[in-house]
């Protein structure tokens, strides 16, 4: 626990990360998306900005109020902002002041901008020795490519994914959704989460590395080094089951379906299912080693079997076969998903300047605590005065640093005691 903090309510503290500081320099989405699963938990996450502000803020769509966007509050929810300058020695020392109360330290800057911030470990962990102190890189700090800039679409190139979506004029694609950075910050999120727990029976600090590179490569070829995980190799790179141009959603007579057969069992019930035992007994179908050398024929009859049936039969007929299979949804069809509507996964909330808007819930359930949003997303150093008073920081030493622009609050953000 911090041993300077702001007062937990009950309700805080039968949260798993109660009590737990998390000082955030990060923006855009990786370090972002990692902190809002650390503040879901439970964690007091302070995100520190510069006056300008996360840049997800501003490239991810309009907003009712500035620099609000929906992808900015979908990944800052649970958060406080502060905004300091760290060029002058007032920003500067009160991020220092703050570092001395928090349990994690994490950012997303390169080796160079942090040492000239000086915000180092080595810096950080001579104030606070039990400090986790965690950056986010683009690639290794050991590799010829340490301090490279990167972006999600330059992983995403680089790790091979583009290429693995090579449409039918062989030129590469990219995922239309942030997959790098999205899955490295649940990486940094769980290495964290360890590295929380091991402090908890040592009592040491320590300095974590995610390199974003290394680790989606690594993700990536667990998936398709495949025959050449043996050596000598006993097949090609690629799994062929994933890599077929049919291996994607199924046409039906009015939309696509989604359908997965994984073992012999399941293949021999969609064969009956449809009609055609006969393919059941074909020895190029009967195993999932025969499937794999036939796995082209194996998707073409499967697309002419669904080909003049309806979606909504199809998923039924499936179903009830207990074959794995949704409907392929569009982002509107997705929102309107009934199961979605259930679990109340998409709701309507209340933000205090944006008005009504859409809150994403967690997903996650755990027994003694229930996810939630208890702070809406923040706007710019919302929170920046009553940060530096919860440090010790004297009134007139306040309006020293926001006079001489160290510390900055956005003219529209709601006002804090």
């Amino acid at each position: 626990m911090t041993d300077t903090q702001t007062a937990a309510t009950s309700a805080d503290m039968a949260m798993p990360l109660a009590g737990i500081r998390v000082v955030d320099l990060t923006s855009a989405v990786v370090g972002p998306y990692c902190t809002q699963v650390l503040a879901d938990y439970g964690a007091e996450v302070i995100k520190v900005e510069e006056k300008s502000g996360d840049v997800i803020r501003w490239i991810s769509g309009r907003s009712r109020t500035p620099g609000m966007s929906g992808k900015f509050m979908h990944m800052n929810r649970n958060k406080r902002s502060i905004s300091l300058d760290l060029k002058q020695p007032g920003g500067r020392e009160a991020l220092l002041t703050l570092v001395d109360t928090a349990d994690v330290f994490l950012h997303n800057m390169r080796n160079a901008a942090v040492s000239r911030l000086g915000v180092d470990a080595d810096t950080l962990m001579a104030r606070r020795p039990n400090l986790l102190y965690c950056g986010i890189a683009g690639f290794g700090s050991d590799g010829r490519y340490a301090g490279r800039p990167a972006y999600d679409s330059i992983l995403q190139g680089g790790t091979a994914l583009a290429s693995l979506l090579s449409g039918a004029d062989g030129e590469p694609r990219y995922v239309p959704y942030v997959v790098i950075d999205r899955t490295a910050a649940l990486m940094v999120a769980h290495a964290i989460l360890a590295a929380l727990f091991a402090r908890e029976r040592d009592g040491r600090g320590r300095v974590i590395e995610v390199p974003m590179f290394e680790s989606y490569a690594g993700l990536l070829l667990s998936e398709h080094l495949y025959g050449h995980s043996f050596e000598p190799p006993t097949d090609r790179l690629g799994d062929r089951r994933l890599l077929d141009a049919n291996a994607r959603p199924v046409r039906t007579r009015d939309g696509h379906v989604c359908i997965t057969t994984n073992t012999d069992a399941q293949v021999n019930k969609f064969f009956t299912a449809l009609g055609r035992p006969d393919l059941a007994a074909d020895a190029r179908f009967a195993t999932s080693l025969s499937r794999i050398d036939h796995i082209a024929e194996f998707f073409a009859i499967r697309a002419e079997l669904l080909a003049q049936r309806d979606t909504d039969d199809v998923v039924e007929l499936l179903l009830a076969h207990d074959i794995p299979c949704m409907p392929c949804h569009t982002l509107e069809s997705l929102l309107a998903d009934p199961h979605l509507a259930d679990v109340g996964l998409v709701y309507r909330g209340q933000h205090p300047t944006q008005g009504e808007i859409r809150e994403i819930r967690p997903a996650i359930r755990m027994t003694g605590f229930e996810p939630a949003v208890r702070l809406p997303a923040p706007h710019i150093g919302e929170h920046t005065r009553a940060v530096l008073a919860e440090l010790g920081y004297a009134p007139e030493r306040i309006v020293e640093l926001f006079g001489c622009g160290a510390a900055y609050t956005a003219p529209d953000a709601p006002s804090h005691p």
